[in-house]
């Protein structure tokens, strides 16, 4: 039978929403407002980047970052993030979720500031020190993702969780817009106070030397909504489900949720250690219970969320690269390099504007009504569609005048990436492993999610490069092609349909109901399912 639950925890569950609810989303919610800026700003200045950096005399157009440096600069941050989701993950659920929470914003606050300052005699050295310092951005990045996600679910009420949760990760959409807007302003500004012929008028004198101030702005505004958060993250409490089913300390989760929610609540040390010390919730990780009760789960996160981030990041990173194919952007050698800044930040806001935040707010606004499952299922098969679109009729997408059409597809499969499967796997995982594990699960998830991120930003750079060898960017073998890349994609997003099918739907229960935490075992299985009513009590 289901065992009562705790009073801090009941009094959680049932809260209203109130101020700080949304002071929580906000704190949290910056974090991600810097990790999507600092993620993917990158792709904004890599162009520009080559023409300062990588100028050769003579050649018929801007110089461009050789293939193993354009990989390292693009994925280097990815393999940060991974390393820091799996250890501050691990982290959380060791040392509590607050006392490491701080430390993920100030690395992110110095090494954007250091990747700004990147320094160096020759080319290679400034994009080592780059490299260096976006490796450990990344890293402070990846442990704002599990720590993130599991503080919110321990906070929020259950019939508004899956809102909240997607609250914090749709700063995330306002975090890529911010990078354009800042783009597109310093640029405007550099534009105005250094003109400059285009590439094809004078090589040399279309890239002014202030252009290296341009770059590194961009990438160093990104420490300042961090830094502004970081006073208000050391103020919140630890949250009452670490602290009382994991610390085993009722007195201070009461004390703590009772300034929180500003009313008056018992502790109760003995159900505490009665519901902590009971066999069936002592199982490890890496134990058979674990795998008879969350194995599949674990999977279909791991999966959902490793399909998912191979389309998306390539999207996002090399958005760059399709709007030149489909002649969007002109011809590099026609703009000067701020000129060329402008322009892709133009392009990418304008799609981050019209599909991008809008799907995010989507999910804040329905999941709770539709549910997690629905949502990531449609997302899913929605891209497909979409990706098909784009690459079934590729060549009349590119030709003259068309370019509009594929830009509306493009939009609706980042609008449905958002309003589907980036939300949903960012949020299930928060809510369907015990308190124990919690942060440890969510970040092995998160940690397969960017090793697609990785193959997607390594491998999208090769296999996008055209057939045509006369037309393959210098440095680069010859590949599959744009239309071929989008099929690849297709297939991913797919996949991903189909591996939804191993993940619980989690609306409207608690926590504990849907990890077990407070049920016999017999009842632990069937309290996550794809329905979303709630077991019996």
């Amino acid at each position: 039978m289901g065992k009562e639950q705790l009073q801090v925890l009941s009094a959680l569950d049932g809260a209203k929403t109130q101020w700080y609810h949304f002071t929580a989303i906000i704190i949290a919610g910056m974090g991600f407002f810097t990790d999507a800026y600092d993620l993917f700003c990158i792709s904004l200045v890599t162009k520009l980047l080559g023409r300062i950096y990588y100028h050769v005399d003579g050649s018929p157009s801007p110089g461009t970052l050789p293939p193993n440096i354009s990989a390292a600069v693009n994925g280097v941050a990815f393999c940060g993030t991974l390393s820091g989701q799996l250890f501050f993950g691990w982290l959380g659920d060791k040392l509590g979720r607050k006392k490491v929470y701080g430390i993920t914003l100030l690395l992110m606050v110095i090494c954007s500031i250091g990747s700004g300052l990147s320094f160096g005699h020759t080319a290679k050295g400034v994009m080592a020190t780059l490299c260096f310092f976006r490796f450990w951005l990344g890293f402070g990045i990846g442990g704002d993702y599990p720590l993130s996600a599991t503080i919110m679910s321990e906070y929020a009420n259950k019939k508004t969780r899956g809102g909240f949760i997607a609250a914090v990760f749709a700063m995330q959409g306002f975090g890529i817009l911010a990078g354009g807007t800042i783009a597109i302003i310093v640029s405007t500004l550099f534009k105005a106070w250094f003109d400059a012929p285009p590439y094809n008028v004078d090589p040399l004198g279309s890239t002014v030397p202030e252009a290296d101030y341009v770059w590194r702005i961009i990438l160093m505004v990104g420490a300042l909504p961090a830094a502004l958060t970081y006073y208000w993250r050391m103020k919140m409490p630890e949250t009452a489900r670490y602290t009382a089913l994991v610390a085993k300390n009722a007195k201070q989760a009461a004390t703590d949720m009772s300034k929180v929610l500003q009313v008056e609540i018992q502790e109760d040390q003995s159900k505490v250690e009665e519901i902590t010390n009971a066999q069936r919730h002592n199982f490890g990780l890496f134990s058979r219970e674990f795998l008879r009760r969350h194995g599949s789960h674990l999977l279909g996160t791991m999966i959902c969320w490793f399909l998912l981030d191979i389309a998306f990041y390539s999207q996002n990173l090399f958005q760059k690269d399709i709007f030149s194919s489909i002649n969007w952007i002109p011809k590099a050698n026609t703009m000067n390099a701020i000129e060329e800044v402008y322009k892709i930040a133009r392009a990418q806001t304008l799609i981050a504007l019209c599909g991008t935040v809008p799907g995010y707010w989507f999910t804040v606004f329905l999941i709770d009504k539709i549910g997690r499952f629905w949502i990531q299922l449609l997302g899913f098969f929605m891209m497909t569609v979409f990706m098909l679109g784009l690459a079934i009729p590729y060549h009349h997408w590119t030709t003259p005048g068309n370019h509009i059409g594929f830009i509306v597809l493009y939009a609706f499969t980042f609008f449905f990436a958002n309003f589907g499967p980036n939300s949903t796997t960012f949020i299930v995982p928060a809510e369907i492993f015990p308190a124990r594990l919690r942060s440890t699960c969510h970040g092995i998830s998160a940690a397969a999610g960017k090793a697609g991120a990785i193959i997607g930003s390594f491998g999208f750079l090769y296999a996008a490069q055209s057939q045509d060898k006369a037309k393959v960017d210098h440095g680069y073998s010859p590949g599959i092609g744009v239309r071929n890349s989008l099929f690849v994609l297709a297939g991913c997003n797919f996949l991903g349909f189909l591996c939804t099918l191993l993940v619980p739907e989690s609306k409207g229960k608690s926590l504990e109901e849907i990890s077990g935490e407070n049920t016999g075992d017999s009842e632990t299985n069937n309290s996550a399912t794809h329905n979303g009513t709630l077991p019996p009590v």
